[in-house]
C-alpha cells in the first residue's frame, strides 16, 4: 500500500501575493489523489522534523537563521524568491519531517513506497542557505536519516524537478553513500547542473536544452541516467518530483506531459523493486501549474501504485 504523507500546516506558508509557490498548489494535489482512484491511499499526518534530522543537512547557524527569521506577523524575506510568513517554520519542519517518517515506515517495514505531499519545496536548500521557494531540504534529510539510523551504505536521489537541486548537490557532493541523479533544463536557476559537476563520482547532471521534449527526455533518462541508478544498485530511492517540466509551466520552457512522469515513476519503481525491496519515497518539488500539476501528481502517484 502507498502511504501518502501531508499536513494542514503546509498550506500556511503563505510566501506573499503573486508569488508561484503559493497554497493552491498543495490544494491542486491533494485535489487531485480524492479521486476514487487514489481510495485506498494509507493517509498519514506528517510529524515535526527534529532539530537532529535537519542539523544532518544543515549547518546549526542556517537552521538558527531560519528559526530566527519565522515572523510574528507579515513577511521576512530570506532572499529575492524566499519569504517566511508566520506559518512558514511549522509547514517546513512538516516537510522535512515527513520525508524522513516515511524513511522510516519504509525501512522499518511499515510502508515500503510513500508520496509527500508538502510544501514548501527542498531541494534548492544548501547546507548554509535557505534559497528558491526552500527553507530545509526535505529530501536530504530523509537520505540522511537513512545513512544515520538505518544504516543504508547505498541511497539514490532521483530529481527530475526542471530546476537543478544544487542543495541536495551541495550536501551530498562529497558523500558517495548518495547517488544524486538529476536530469533539468539549462540555462535556468539557480544555474547549476553542469555534466561536469561529478562530485566524488556520485553526482550525475543531464541537463536539458528549452524546448526539450518527450523523446529526448525519456532517451536521456534510457541511455544515461536510469543505468546509473541500476548499477549503484540503491537500497532505497528517493525522489524530488517537480512537476515544472511539464509544458503548460510557466517558469520554465520543456515540453513534457504527465505520461512523461508516469512512464519514469514506472522505471523508478522497476529499479526499486530490482534493488531495494520495493522501497520508494517521494516528495513534492516544483511545479506551477495548477493544471499541469493536478495531471502529473496523478499520474506519478498513480504508477507508484501499480
Amino acid at each position: 500500500m502507498l502511504r501518502l504523507y501531508t499536513h494542514a500546516a503546509c498550506l500556511e506558508h503563505q510566501p506573499g501575493p503573486g508569488h508561484p509557490e503559493s497554497p493552491s498548489r498543495l490544494q491542486a494535489v491533494l485535489q487531485a489523489l480524492d479521486q476514487d482512484r487514489f481510495a485506498a491511499l494509507d493517509r498519514v499526518e506528517a510529524p515535526r522534523a527534529t532539530l537532529e534530522q535537519l542539523s544532518r543537512v544543515h549547518a546549526g547557524a542556517q537552521i538558527e537563521r531560519v528559526f530566527a527569521a519565522a515572523p510574528q506577523d507579515g513577511l521576512t524575506r530570506l532572499d529575492a524568491d524566499t519569504a517566511m510568513s508566520p506559518g512558514s517554520l511549522e509547514a517546513a519542519l512538516r516537510a522535512a519531517g515527513a520525508v524522513c517518517a516515511a524513511v522510516d515506515a519504509a525501512l522499518g517495514g511499515a510502508a515500503a513506497r510513500a508520496f509527500c505531499a508538502v510544501r514548501p519545496p527542498g531541494h534548492h536548500a544548501t547546507r548554509d542557505a535557505a534559497m528558491g521557494f526552500c527553507l530545509f531540504n526535505n529530501v536530504a534529510a530523509g537520505a540522511a536519516q537513512a545513512l544515520a539510523v538505518h544504516g543504508l551504505k547505498r541511497v539514490a536521489v532521483v530529481d527530475f524537478d526542471v530546476h537543478h537541486g544544487n542543495g541536495t548537490q551541495d550536501i551530498f557532493a562529497r558523500e558517495p553513500r548518495v547517488l544524486y541523479v538529476s536530469s533539468h533544463q539549462m540555462p535556468l536557476y539557480p544555474g547549476s547542473g553542469e555534466r561536469s559537476e561529478c562530485g566524488v563520482g556520485n553526482i550525475v547532471n543531464a541537463p536539458l536544452a528549452p524546448g526539450t521534449g518527450s523523446g529526448e527526455f525519456r532517451a536521456q533518462w534510457h541511455e544515461a541516467l536510469l543505468p546509473r541508478i541500476a548499477a549503484f544498485r540503491p537500497q532505497l530511492i528517493l525522489v524530488s518530483a517537480g512537476f515544472d517540466a511539464h509544458r503548460l509551466d510557466p517558469l520554465a520552457n520543456l515540453d513534457l506531459d504527465a505520461e512523461d512522469y508516469a512512464w519514469l515513476t514506472r522505471r523508478l519503481a522497476e529499479l526499486a523493486d530490482a534493488h531495494a525491496g520495493g522501497r520508494l519515497v517521494s516528495s513534492l518539488e516544483g511545479g506551477y501549474s495548477l493544471t499541469a500539476l493536478r495531471a502529473s501528481t496523478a499520474a506519478h502517484v498513480g504508477a507508484l501504485m501499480d
